[in-house]
């Protein structure tokens, strides 16, 4: 590679140079999990933010009997992919809860992903501490974010994917083996992996763009597609119990995409919306910001005349990933929300092009201070400059996620009232909880049993189930906050609620200022109108009916409310 003494200490390809970078990118992996681990398991009742939703319903696997004719449950349940669902299901079957398993597994796929991510690299740069650059910068990317640590569908997107592009590489089966997992844990990336091979077809001949002439070519890609297709027919034959998704007629004006809304995703400012826009935007976050790093690579190409450059290759699958991204990105706004959220097919995959990008620019980089070190006069200049080099970009990327906050951003969450959740559990499994509480979005993970309604699990995205929490919403507002004791009773026995949780705060005027009550315009008004005129039915009945007092937060006897 070069005869360069500094360049072959750092840039040597042998088999012990990549063994010793692939084991210090692994450390770093497992450094970072260990940061997420002890937030995970900092106490009893603690979950990951999104892991909520998803995994609650797995209960079942343990105990069929919970969360009988449970809407919300029943729901999660039909959208979980088949292979999410068995995973957890075996674990179960094991002794493992949902719970538990989902605070364990992100620390494997961290390591999963960082060899892959490291397996990737060395693809198109055989320089084994290029591997290591990129294998840091993608452990910042996602543990700058939740989706590997909440143990969702979307966490098993990050390592297989990396797997796809890597056995694609390698033009290995496992590329096809990459794929059909892709579409039992999360399908949406089966289309991404689909459009990347589709890009594949193309080659640069000549100065041209044409389809490739090779038969191999033509047999790998196409079985590849042929499995694409093949894991995404169930999800696009089968009929969802809860209606279609959801078009851009249907939500133009509807405040659960506006605003405050818990699907919000139509933003006043156009730039925002197409390009930082959580759900649909182009690129959400910048995280790492040292990513940016790859923007310059073709420059750095074009302009080192170093022999490195020459070594590196197969950077035309890092355009085809950008190109695949794009064209699903906005086929995804064209056919909102049937292909779900546009941001989700660019978010992670130009975060992935820009880490490997900027892993081989650091490399560049490296090579080309080390080969100037080596033309300096003085012998001791060199080889000081390089350890006070090496050691502060070493510092600053250890270091750097000292440096935004918070890191890792695993939005793992703590509930607040054990005492609640303790008292719950103990009540028939059948139970029924209405609140509109966001303390209640813990119950049914820690305590196992129905709410009525919950901020966190009124996700809009299908019409029979969205308008069914919507409905729910609003008749939880206006029956909190009535005057007339009939309304309050019908909606006891519409609903069959058993208790009802309040906090000190649920009766003050300022409450329903909130966000989450105002995307209910057809209920806030007469509840806040209520509110200044007297006292509700609920909060006089409130002291003769509670059955707990835990801290800020009271459970009310529902049978006791009704008035009987």
């Amino acid at each position: 590679m070069t005869h360069s003494p500094y360049a072959h200490l750092l840039l040597a390809d042998t088999r012990r140079s990549r063994w010793f970078w692939l084991g210090a990118s692994l450390l770093v992996a497992l450094l970072y999990s260990s940061l997420v681990l002890q937030r995970a398991f900092r106490g009893e009742y603690v979950v990951q933010d999104d892991a909520r939703q998803h995994l609650f319903w797995m209960q079942r696997f343990v105990d069929p009997d919970l969360f009988a004719n449970d809407l919300i449950a029943d729901y999660f349940q039909s959208v979980a992919p088949w292979g999410f669902t068995n995973f957890y299901r075996l674990f179960a079957v094991l002794g493992i809860g949902p719970l538990l398993l989902s605070k364990l597994l992100p620390p494997v796929l961290a390591l999963v992903t960082t060899g892959f991510g490291f397996g990737v690299a060395m693809q198109f740069l055989p320089v084994p501490i290029g591997g290591f650059f990129a294998a840091v910068l993608l452990n910042l990317v996602f543990w700058s974010h939740d989706d590997l640590a909440s143990a969702t569908p979307r966490a098993f997107m990050i390592p297989l994917f990396l797997a796809f592009l890597d056995t694609l590489l390698r033009r290995s089966w496992g590329c096809w083996l990459a794929i059909a997992l892709m579409g039992l844990f999360y399908p949406q990336y089966a289309l991404v992996c689909g459009g990347v091979l589709a890009f594949s077809f193309l080659q640069w001949h000549k100065g041209r763009l044409e389809l490739t002439r090779r038969r191999a070519d033509w047999v790998f890609l196409g079985i590849g597609l042929g499995i694409t297709v093949a894991v995404l027919l169930p999800y696009l034959l089968a009929a969802n119990p809860y209606g279609p998704a959801l078009t851009a007629a249907d939500v133009l004006d509807d405040p659960e995409f506006l605003g405050d809304g818990r699907g919000r995703f139509f933003l006043d400012d156009a730039t925002v919306f197409w390009l930082s826009g959580h759900r649909s935007g182009l690129f959400p976050t910048f995280k790492p910001p040292l990513m940016g790093l790859g923007v310059f690579l073709p420059l750095l190409l074009w302009k080192l005349p170093t022999p490195l450059v020459h070594q590196a290759k197969n950077l035309g699958l890092l355009l085809r990933i950008v190109a695949a991204a794009l064209v699903l990105f906005f086929a995804a706004h064209a056919l909102l929300f049937r292909l779900h959220l546009p941001s989700r097919y660019t978010g992670y995959t130009l975060r992935f092009v820009l880490c490997f990008a900027a892993a081989i620019a650091l490399t560049l980089l490296l090579d080309a201070g080390l080969r100037w070190l080596d033309t300096a006069q003085s012998r001791w200049l060199p080889a000081g400059v390089l350890l006070v080099g090496i050691g502060a970009i070493a510092t600053s990327v250890l270091l750097y996620p000292r440096y935004i906050t918070p890191f890792p951003a695993d939005e793992f969450r703590v509930g607040r009232a054990p005492a609640v959740y303790e008292f719950f559990a103990q009540q028939p499994k059948d139970t029924v909880i209405a609140s509109l509480e966001d303390e209640a979005d813990f119950i049914p993970v820690f305590s196992g049993r129905s709410i009525l309604f919950g901020r966190e699990y009124a996700i809009p995205y299908h019409k029979a189930y969205g308008q069914q929490m919507r409905q729910r919403a609003i008749d939880l507002i206006r029956a909190q906050y009535t005057l007339d004791p009939a309304l309050l009773r019908n909606t006891i026995d519409r609903y069959s609620i058993d208790f009802w949780l309040i906090s000190h705060a649920t009766f003050r005027p300022d409450t329903l200022q909130a966000p989450k009550f105002r995307q209910y315009p057809e209920a806030l008004a007469e509840a806040q109108t209520n509110l200044q005129t007297a006292k509700p039915i609920l909060a006089r009945r409130a002291n003769r009916c509670q059955v707990l007092q835990a801290e800020a937060w009271t459970v009310l006897d529902a049978a006791c409310l009704r008035g009987r």
